[in-house]
């Protein structure tokens, strides 16, 4: 085995080599890249964190890919979605939106082929109530 060869086997699943050296995309950017693409479409209301994202969020941080897994292989990234979407939208045209737009800005900014997005719709999102001013009964 030569030294090109070993130096390559050691080289982690995500990295590409090219004669200039390696290029390796870190799981985080293609969550905060899905995360981004999927907040987008029309009809998302937000993504789910979870527990542990709404601690982080309550804390001063913005987490860019709360609601989102990936798994990021040599050429390929799945993706599983987690959204929340706003109430009186049709959730298959949403879910379908939300799919082809973050496998195509996947593919274009990172150049992995995005083989799954999957979308989970963990909720419904309802327009803030206006506060109504109370009708006084006696003057």
């Amino acid at each position: 085995m030569d030294n090109v060869t070993a130096d390559k086997s050691k080289l982690d699943k995500t990295a590409k080599v090219n004669n200039l050296g390696t290029i390796r995309v870190a799981d985080e950017v293609v969550s905060i890249i899905a995360g981004l693409a999927a907040t987008e479409i029309d009809g998302v209301a937000g993504m789910s964190g979870g527990l542990v994202g709404g601690i982080a969020e309550r804390l001063g941080r913005k987490n860019l890919s709360k609601g989102v897994k990936v798994e990021v292989g040599e050429r390929e990234a799945a993706v599983d979605l987690y959204l929340i979407v706003k109430y009186g939208v049709r959730i298959p045209d949403i879910a379908l939106s939300v799919q082809e737009n973050v496998k195509k800005a996947i593919e274009t900014m990172t150049g992995l082929d995005a083989v799954e997005v999957n979308v989970h719709v963990q909720g419904v999102g309802f327009p803030p109530e206006e506060e109504k001013e109370e009708t006084v009964r006696v003057r």
